[in-house]
């Protein structure tokens, strides 16, 4: 049987960011060197393929630390977690590992910086995600308030208008910040900005790759978790550029049957915490099904490494 042509645009840069890669290696590392189990706080990236691939190498996952057994490592997420967690692991004498990415962290001291110089603190994100609550715990409850749309932000009200500065989630939709960062400055003109963008790099270059090529597309698949923040708001960026259909899998299995029957031209991307193999074994199946021509669209190159821990690599 004749097999249907298929033009696939391939997103660059995709996939796995340095903080993410950080993470990985962290718990790889101290696997290796306290031996197995190691114990993970939350899901150390979003992204089953990779928590299942650790889980088969030693580590264990669990929500809270009171899961955590006396005497073994823990990991804390690349989400970042609230200093009451710290404060818990260093009460019960657990040793962790902080893998906390540090464009995260730059969040987390920033707000610091303004808790100290007495400022009110906006965060411009989504609630229940990992990384706004390891945000909001950097602060005395009450003390953060968080805008998650334009809406809240044209009502959002704060104790001190004249004393106020915000920051974001790292990996929200850039133009939808945009757009409530506007708001809120128009409203509380004297607002202190982050001295440099909140949202990362990985995040800013997904999307605008995505945008690159969307409405070149009649579809876009994007390879991610769907509690992935940074996967969801490119398969959104998607539909806003004007592919005509977008959507979010964890692997090449959650297609539907007749998804791809009027496309012609098909993009695909991954969030920065979906590994390369996902996209390789993504083409792979539609190589079964299409006669592929396969281009690469890359519209920046990443060069960003992170340090990891010295007590792991000295």
């Amino acid at each position: 049987m004749t097999k249907r042509p298929l033009k696939i645009l391939l997103a660059g840069p995709r996939g796995f960011c340095a903080g993410v890669d950080r993470a990985i290696q962290i718990v790889e590392l101290a696997i290796e060197k306290h031996g197995p189990p190691v114990y993970v706080r939350h899901e150390i990236v979003h992204n089953r393929y990779v928590v299942e691939d650790l889980e088969t190498k030693g580590a264990i996952f669990v929500e809270e630390l009171d899961e955590v057994p006396e005497g073994v490592p823990v990991v804390f997420s690349a989400h970042g977690v609230p200093k009451s967690v710290f404060s818990e692991a260093d009460e019960r004498d657990i040793y962790y590992l902080d893998a906390t990415c540090p464009l995260v962290t730059k969040v987390h001291v920033d707000a610091a910086r303004h808790e100290k110089a007495g400022k009110d603190l906006i965060l411009i994100g989504h609630a229940g995600h990992p990384e706004v609550i390891g945000t909001m715990g950097q602060m005395r409850s009450g003390e953060m308030v968080l805008v998650e749309n334009v809406e809240q932000a044209a009502s959002v009200k704060v104790p001190n208008p004249d004393n106020l500065a915000f920051v974001t989630q790292t990996t929200l939709s850039v133009d939808d910040t945009s757009e409530i960062i506007g708001v809120l400055q128009r409203r509380f003109p004297s607002i202190e900005a982050p001295r440099k963008e909140d949202i990362c790099y990985a995040t800013t270059n997904r999307q605008a790759a995505v945008k690159e090529l969307a409405d070149k597309c009649e579809a876009m698949i994007v390879l991610g978790a769907p509690n992935s923040s940074n996967s969801n708001r490119l398969a959104e960026v998607a539909l806003t550029i004007g592919c005509p259909k977008s959507i979010l899998i964890q692997s090449a299995a959650e297609i539907e049957d007749g998804w791809l029957d009027d496309v012609s031209t098909l993009g695909i991307t991954a969030g920065a915490s979906a590994p390369e193999i996902l996209v390789q074994e993504l083409i792979d199946t539609l190589s079964g099904h299409f006669d592929l021509t396969i281009e690469e669209r890359n519209t920046v190159s990443e060069n960003v490494t992170f340090s990891l821990p010295r007590e792991l690599t000295a």
